[in-house]
């Protein structure tokens, strides 16, 4: 059997694994801390290398769009899942599929290299420490598992004046729970996904919470018509021919009326001067609540910071004891041998191979950032992953490979706000057909 090496045991380790024993492969992953779960895994703190979750955390994709193909969710498990009821659900997979006796933990990988034969072979040299021991071993094919919320992207040069800031400042990943903040004037700087979340959960603490945003945001919500959740009605194949349908500006005009209609953004001072489908969407059902009631104030992008204060764009200055830095995150991959990573910027073919390899062995495994769920993406990519390390698939020339890669680009250029963030975008039930297509299925 072929050997595959899968770096990762969370969400995308776990369903390569079992892909990867679909095939016949034989798969050993490779998992520097002690246990499965990767992001979902909540722990009181920060671990190297290992991305970092607050323990309020509820994913934003509904049960019914985010589980694996062939091991549905249980049905007394809520269509929005708490970080440990997603550990659940994972520790659920990980044994009716019998995974664990392939994952090789608190064992974390220094170099993959292609061997001295690696045009006929197609072999990797992976080398890995375990307690203070390197050792080397050779596979037939990679799949990279790892994520993409390791980093944290802190632009600290874009903020002059922290340097004397005589208050604590943290990244979003160093944010566990609201405690530490009880009754301080805290500002948190970035309007995705995370800080938003913490903005509104610090304001049930602290005295008062600040929100700064570049550019503002569209603001989604989990709870959609007549309570269901908001993917599972929106996320269609109705919705997709629309969509392919009209043109964009259109799309949004109704999708944007919708959101308004909810909360008026202009009014609550978040509307952007970018469309709804010109960004990863950001999703919380609270943040009006907190706004209308004046424990978050929304505040433009930060000038500078003095000792004890912010001043803001608009001229306008807070005193704050404390900064949350929701900026985000950068992926890089220190292992493997020539992948530079530059500004979230990375050549692969449909996301996931690269286009120059002598042979097809190597893959990246839910280095996206979907419209939808990320769990069914992960479980196709590894199936066609699979097939092609099988030699059941081969993919089109280099030069086409290229060709389509540079096209997407700047497909996503056209379409997004510049963003560190927009860089791996995919739009779910377009990419999951490219998908579907690779595997002829």
């Amino acid at each position: 059997a072929r050997r595959v090496a899968i770096i990762g045991a969370g969400a995308s380790g776990l369903c390569a694994l079992k892909c990867c024993l679909d095939e016949g492969l034989e798969p050993t992953c490779f998992e520097r801390s002690k246990d499965i779960g990767g992001l979902w895994r909540f722990e009181e703190r920060p671990e190297d290398g290992r991305a970092s979750i607050y323990r309020s955390v509820i994913i934003n994709t509904s049960k019914e769009m985010m589980c694996f193909s062939d091991f549905p969710i249980p049905e007394d498990f809520p269509n929005y899942m708490h970080n440990s009821k997603i550990m659940e659900y994972f520790r659920m997979y990980a044994q009716h599929f019998d995974l664990l006796r392939h994952i090789r933990f608190r064992t974390s990988v220094c170099r993959v290299s292609k061997r001295p034969d690696f045009a006929s072979s197609g072999q990797w040299e992976v080398v890995t420490e375990s307690e203070g021991k390197q050792e080397a071993a050779v596979f037939d094919a990679v799949l990279v598992c790892s994520g993409h919320h390791t980093d944290a992207h802190l632009p600290l040069g874009s903020f002059p004046g922290l340097e004397k800031f005589e208050g604590q400042y943290l990244h979003s990943r160093d944010y566990k729970s609201p405690q530490p903040f009880l009754g301080k004037r805290v500002v948190v700087v970035g309007i995705g996904n995370s800080g938003i979340d913490i903005a509104v959960e610090l304001s049930h603490a602290a005295k008062q919470v600040f929100l700064s945003t570049r550019r503002g945001s569209w603001v989604l919500h989990r709870v959609g018509d007549s309570g269901y959740p908001f993917d599972f009605s929106y996320i269609s194949r109705f919705t997709q021919l629309l969509q392919n349908l009209l043109p964009p500006n259109i799309i949004s005009f109704f999708l944007e009326r919708r959101l308004n209609a909810r909360f008026d953004h202009t009014l609550y001072g978040l509307k952007p001067k970018h469309r709804i489908l010109d960004q990863h969407p950001t999703i919380n059902d609270d943040l009006p609540n907190r706004i209308i009631s004046g424990r978050v104030r929304v505040k433009p992008n930060i000038r500078e910071f003095t000792e004890t204060s912010a001043i803001f764009e608009d001229g306008t200055r807070e005193d704050v004891d404390a900064i949350v830095f929701a900026t985000g995150y950068s992926f890089s991959f220190p292992f493997l041998k020539g992948f530079k990573v530059v500004e979230n910027q990375i050549s692969l073919y449909k996301f996931v191979f690269p286009p120059d390899l002598e042979k097809p062995t190597l893959a990246f495994i839910g280095l996206i950032q979907p419209l939808g769920a990320i769990m069914p993406i992960s479980e196709l990519q590894c199936r066609w992953a699979t097939r092609v390390f099988k030699g059941l698939q081969g993919l089109p020339p280099p030069a086409d490979m290229l060709a389509e890669i540079t096209q997407t680009k700047r497909r996503m250029a056209e379409r997004y706000v510049k963003s560190q963030r927009h860089t791996i975008q995919v739009d779910y039930i377009p990419y999951m057909d490219e998908l579907a297509c690779q595997l002829g299925v």
